[in-house]
């Protein structure tokens, strides 16, 4: 496995792993909610062993970075975005789990020459999309301030290892720096009130004109992003490959690190020999 370090760049805490040197082919990987690239940190070696340059931020207020004024949907792309040309990272393969499918699929429809790849995990990005029951109440006024207000890192640690036994105490303290102050947990409703579904019906043509490879990885029992939308992805988008992993749920990369680093290398060492 290749060493994961801990690094900043452009306000964003980043974990890396790989080669450094120009040339080396590149993955950029967006963590979900409510978790950080800590996430990664199996499949960020893997990566970096199999010679790619493996790169991981924390978004804003999320791991460790911090949180800015208004952590909205279009403010987590554009950081993104500048954070990507901060260290150097041009074209990638966009790896994308939860919340971080929908910014990061939106910044690839932005930037489309900055993407020759995708493997699209656990997520969602159709304008038809109904939001699960955390969702609906980080979304609504009064009850999402109380859920957080009433968050504690019991409840946290007990939600999160109820969903998923693959995180353990080490994640439970990663995830939870979300939590850290009020500016943090301002961010989470900021974030949740500007994901409009609507707002993707604009840049699904151009998600289907990035026509790059695209590997969909799915939790088979996940309650959030149930695994129609890896058949739907599947449909939409052409040159695919599905592996829907059972026994799985939402997250599968914290369950079934090895499976995910087996297939996720797999393609990308597919990748470079086709590329």
């Amino acid at each position: 496995m290749g060493e994961v370090e801990l690094r900043h760049a452009e306000g964003l805490a980043y974990r890396e792993a790989g080669p450094d040197a120009d040339g080396a082919p590149a993955a950029l990987l967006v963590h979900g909610y409510p978790q950080s690239s800590y996430m990664w940190r199996d499949l960020l070696g893997a990566i970096g062993a199999a010679g790619w340059r493996a790169v991981a931020p924390d978004m804003e207020g999320f791991g460790d970075s911090p949180p800015f004024r208004e952590g909205t949907w279009e403010r987590h792309v554009d950081s993104l975005e500048r954070f990507r040309q901060a260290v150097g990272l041009d074209p990638v393969v966009l790896i994308v789990h939860d919340w971080g499918g929908l910014i990061g699929l939106r910044w690839a429809c932005e930037h489309p020459d900055a993407v020759f790849g995708l493997v699209l995990s656990n997520t969602g990005f159709f304008p038809d999309g109904k939001w699960h029951g955390m969702g609906k109440t980080l979304r609504t006024e009064g009850e999402g301030e109380q859920a957080l207000e009433n968050m504690t890192k019991e409840l946290f640690a007990t939600t999160l290892q109820r969903s998923a036994p693959g995180i353990d105490d080490a994640a439970v303290d990663e995830y939870w720096k979300a939590f850290a102050d009020g500016q943090r947990r301002q961010g989470q409703l900021d974030l949740y009130r500007s994901g409009d579904f609507e707002k993707i019906e604009r840049y699904q043509p151009q998600l289907r004109a990035l026509d790059v490879p695209a590997l969909i990885f799915w939790g088979a029992e996940d309650q959030f992003a149930p695994v129609a939308g890896a058949y739907r992805f599947q449909q939409e988008l052409s040159n695919t490959k599905l592996s829907v992993v059972e026994g799985c749920g939402h997250f599968v990369f914290e369950d079934a690190p090895e499976r995910a680093a087996s297939e996720v290398t797999a393609f990308l060492t597919e990748l470079s020999a086709t590329g």
